[in-house]
């Protein structure tokens, strides 16, 4: 797991390149419209929606825009209908990759999606291929200044399941659905999260063992991230952690 929390840090780190490119924010507002779409606009009865409205705060998108983004999920403001998708491959050195997307027009991203991966020298699979190597978990993030103990208390008390030690911060694991109120019980004790999701977590992992390997993953990972349809994308990985501060530094 460590490993792993190390690889999904590092992400997150390059993942804010996305911010500069101009496109985090239209991805994020396309994820609260289907959020909203889904489960309704009620913050308080749809805890996907209220993960995503924090994202985008977190992410200063404005409140009016994400209000806008909401009111078209729920049907009160006219615009184009996107469709969740979710794409499963293979990347270099056999890492399973699991992509989480959206779309208004499904064959157009599939077949853009099938050329990321073959460009990369990966390859696309059939539906639940590599779905069954993860698992869906909440993802909370907080300040490595807090003591292990006291925050494993707070956190497990709160309902988390596990607390580990990521790239400079500790990172809270939750049961999906416990992840806001985990996150809630946290701030209320004086934790302040720096960020707090739904992600995937593998049940089972690759380890890339030199920096020449994980930076052939974490490409490919960049390429799917630049497409304008990826959310998110969660890969099977495990690196030691040599090879992670090697990767982080670059």
């Amino acid at each position: 797991m460590s490993g792993h929390s190390k690889w999904a840090t590092i992400k997150h780190k390059k993942g804010a390149a996305d911010a500069k490119r101009g496109k985090l924010f239209a991805k994020l507002i396309r994820q609260l419209e289907i959020a909203a779409r889904s489960g309704g606009g009620d913050l308080d009865a749809n805890p996907t929606l209220r993960s995503m409205y924090q994202k985008a705060r977190s992410a200063s998108v404005p409140v009016d825009t994400i209000e806008r983004a909401i009111k078209r999920g729920t049907g009160e403001l006219d615009g184009v209908t996107y469709e969740e998708v979710t794409y499963e491959g293979y990347g270099p050195h056999g890492v399973a990759i699991f992509v989480d997307g959206s779309t208004d027009n499904r064959n157009r991203t599939g077949a853009e999606i099938r050329s990321i991966f073959s460009k990369a020298g990966g390859s696309l699979a059939e539906p639940g291929a590599v779905a069954w190597q993860f698992e869906r978990r909440g993802w909370i993030q907080v300040s490595s200044d807090i003591e292990e103990d006291d925050l494993m208390m707070t956190a497990i008390e709160a309902g988390a399941d596990d607390v580990v030690a990521g790239d400079g911060a500790w990172v809270v694991t939750t049961d999906p659905h416990e992840l806001m109120a985990v996150r809630d019980a946290l701030e209320e004790a004086g934790v302040t999260a720096s960020s707090a999701e739904l992600t995937m977590i593998p049940v089972n992992t690759v380890e890339l063992g030199t920096v020449g390997e994980a930076r052939g993953v974490l490409a490919l990972i960049e390429a799917l991230e630049d497409h304008d349809d990826v959310a998110d994308t969660y890969a099977n990985v495990d690196v030691p952690d040599d090879v992670a501060e090697a990767l982080a530094a670059e």
